[in-house]
């Protein structure tokens, strides 16, 4: 289940119900739902974050063979290392993106959890469950995050583009 379906299935909870019992159970499902999202994002940023050390040893290799190349007048090989340095550079700041990501999405699940954990307190506790803003400003504040990364993709794409172009006509 993903989050935003999560969410609507608490507000519904919470909006619906005043039985504190079906509220305290419905927020410690989504606890636990949250929990085991921030296990998954933990595991995804881990194997992106190895991923992204391959890559990197492979663009620095590509790089290297490049150069030796180049020192011992191989116009072939090192036109071929720097079209796969190319490729790797990219995937490289592809990954650099998807880490990035996953880092705000696993910060993002982390701090539902501990909202979700103090509603469930204060509805243990009989005092209510949270206002319905702060579940509001959360969204908000990921939507911001997700446009923000977009963004960036876009940019470092084009500039990319650019770097490769400027290479290719000898303007670097």
């Amino acid at each position: 289940m993903g989050l935003d379906e999560l969410r609507a299935r608490l507000d519904r909870l919470l909006a619906g119900s005043p039985d504190r019992r079906a509220q305290a159970s419905g927020l410690h499902d989504a606890l636990v739902e949250l929990k085991v999202a921030a296990g998954q994002n933990r595991d995804a940023l881990a194997a992106a974050e190895r991923e992204l050390a391959a890559e990197r040893v492979r663009l620095e290799d590509a790089e290297r063979r490049g150069r030796l190349a180049g020192d011992i007048g191989d116009t072939e090989t090192g036109r071929i290392a720097d079209e796969f340095a190319a490729k790797h550079r990219e995937r490289v700041a592809l990954l650099e993106r998807k880490v990035a990501v996953i880092r705000d999405e696993l910060a993002y699940v982390e701090r539902e959890y501990e909202s979700l954990a103090a509603q469930l307190k204060a509805v243990r506790q009989g005092a209510g469950p949270a206002p319905s803003s702060v579940l509001d400003e959360s969204d908000r504040e990921l939507e911001a995050l997700r446009r923000k990364a977009e963004r960036e993709a876009k940019d470092q794409a084009v500039q990319q583009q650019l770097d490769f172009l400027k290479k290719k006509l000898g303007k670097q």
